[in-house]
């Protein structure tokens, strides 16, 4: 697929747009600091990390909180989620957010996209919407 010749600012514009971790990044920061949150990758990290007599557990990809705090944690977690979605929408709105999706996981390589629909899954966009967008700018050429 060739782009259009004007397509090189479309795509400095899409990698320049954020993305929801810099939404949610300060807010989750907060909420790893208020639990008392860390990232440990072996177990050293995470002798250097812990504090005596707290109970900690995994809650996956390296992230490792104390027991006590771990639900309120995810809550925390799950809500800057939401208001970095609500913020992502209300600056970029659906079509460039999905626009920006289907770019950055390769959907235009590969034909495919699942891939975006799992990174949008919390977005509440409809397969049908993303592949909307997906067939407009495969025939319009703004890849």
């Amino acid at each position: 697929m060739k782009c259009r010749a004007n397509a090189l600012p479309l795509i400095l514009y899409y990698k320049t747009m954020k993305y929801l971790n810099d939404y949610t990044k300060e807010e989750t920061t907060r909420a790893f600091k208020k639990a008392g949150a860390f990232f440990a990758f072996s177990d050293k990290q995470f002798e250097e990390e812990k504090k005596e007599g707290v109970k900690y557990l995994s809650l996956g990809a390296g992230l490792i909180c104390p027991e006590e705090t771990a639900k309120q944690l995810m809550k925390d977690i799950a809500n800057a989620t939401e208001n970095g979605i609500k913020q992502d929408i209300a600056e970029n709105g659906a079509k460039k957010i999905i626009a920006r999706e289907l770019r950055n996981n390769e959907a235009f390589y590969t034909g495919d996209i699942s891939d975006t629909m799992r990174t949008l899954s919390a977005y509440g966009f409809t397969t049908e919407k993303v592949t909307e967008i997906f067939n407009t700018m495969r025939v319009t050429e703004e890849c």
